[in-house]
């Protein structure tokens, strides 16, 4: 057992010894992003009340509890992912009705977001059975919280969570160009294979702030605000850029005329479709006319190449 964790698992049993941990519940356990100092008590008190503990991978699983001196056999220990999520719930559902108290992980931060555990919460729900959320800590919260996104106005507002984009080329530029028009922060998450592609395809966004978070919490984490355009250049620059997991939070869109507006939209479609499919999509992200926006596409044509 670490030593580190004895007075954590201490105090987490005499912080929740007056609290209520009721039998035959699901707990959705959020768990650290990568420093495991960010457990919380009552997390810990949970997954040691735990008669199961549902997770993405058994073997990262009990490697974290065995970090925190949490010790679960084998058989405590129940493998439940995107690939078996619907199936895996029945049977979860069955221990939960024998009364059993069931803590779900995933295999980083607070499950059901961008991981796998809402279609198990919903299966739950369906059945009447109890959903209980301890909250901790989350990629997308962290990151929001030293952004420091504001609007042109230096107002605050709300974000959207558009989480992993597609992997295909012209899917992923179709999406960039929906989040062109969105006013609000938006955060997306990444892989470091596909890293660079997002940086190329964000960097039609052009002045549009980003700020990249790189193996948050984790020893060699790196935060950074930069214009869209200049992503790429800023991950080529070190190749240590390209290592680990990402969040990255697009800042609120500055205020535009709608012109400037349509001018970006299809400048961003016209290199991936065809023209009278870019100018379809642009009216329905800019809600202007089709006719007056295919006459502003040929325009752009004809300025990209005058021959």
């Amino acid at each position: 057992m670490s030593v580190s964790y004895v007075s954590a698992l201490l105090a987490a049993k005499e912080a929740c010894a007056s609290q209520h941990y009721p039998q035959g519940a699901l707990y959705v356990v959020a768990t650290p992003i990568g420093n495991l100092a960010d457990i919380s008590l009552r997390a810990l008190q949970v997954l040691v009340l735990a008669d199961t503990v549902a997770c993405e991978d058994t073997r990262h699983t009990q490697q974290m509890l065995r970090a925190y001196g949490i010790e679960k056999t084998g058989g405590q220990l129940m493998a439940l992912h995107q690939h078996n999520e619907a199936q895996g719930a029945q049977a979860l559902i069955g221990l939960l009705r024998q009364g059993q108290r069931v803590a779900y992980v995933s295999d980083a931060g607070t499950p059901g977001i961008s991981d796998p555990g809402a279609r198990l919460v919903a299966a739950v729900q369906s059945q009447g059975l109890r959903s209980i959320p301890l909250p901790g800590a989350s990629s997308v919260i962290a990151l929001l919280s030293v952004a420091g996104c504001a609007d042109g106005t230096g107002a605050r507002g709300g974000f959207a969570f558009e989480g992993f984009l597609p992997s295909k080329a012209t899917e992923r530029a179709q999406a960039v160009a929906v989040l062109q028009s969105e006013a609000r922060a938006v955060v997306l998450l990444e892989a470091p294979h596909r890293i660079e592609a997002l940086a190329l395809a964000l960097g039609v966004l052009g002045e549009r702030l980003v700020t990249v978070g790189r193996e948050l919490t984790k020893q060699f984490e790196e935060i950074a605000t930069l214009p869209a355009k200049e992503l790429s250049a800023w991950f080529a620059a070190d190749s240590n850029r390209l290592r680990g997991e990402f969040a990255l939070v697009l800042h609120p869109l500055p205020p535009q005329t709608t012109e400037g507006l349509q001018d970006s939209v299809l400048r961003l479609l016209l290199p991936e479709l065809p023209l009278k499919t870019a100018v379809k999509l642009a009216a329905e992200i800019t809600g202007q006319s089709r006719n007056a926006l295919y006459e502003l596409a040929l325009e752009i044509k004809r300025e990209e190449d005058p021959h």
